[in-house]
């Protein structure tokens, strides 16, 4: 997978998540399967539990089928899904 500003564009359901940093501790190191997303957060199936984190204050790793794992700021990902495919990307680099 090639890794550009095109990224958060993604369908994020289905990949596997781990969030890398977070100002609430109780997030920091959670690890399973995105199954749902909504506006301002994503809901992870972690050891069985449906767990909720924010993404305006968090930093995720997403590993995707390909096997490529990226580091994306959460609050890039703020917004519907729907919503990003028509947002305009400013250059990250």
């Amino acid at each position: 997978m090639k890794v550009t500003p095109d990224i958060i564009r993604y369908e994020f359901i289905g990949t596997e998540a781990k969030v890398a940093r977070s100002t609430h501790r109780g997030c920091v190191g959670l690890r399973g399967k995105v199954i749902d997303e909504t506006r301002n957060t994503f809901i992870i199936l972690h050891n069985g539990k449906k767990k909720i984190v924010v993404k305006d204050s968090s930093v995720f790793h997403f590993k995707f089928s390909d096997g490529t794992v990226v580091e994306i700021d959460g609050k890039l990902l703020v917004g519907r899904p729907e919503d990003r495919l028509k947002k305009r990307i400013r250059r990250l680099w």
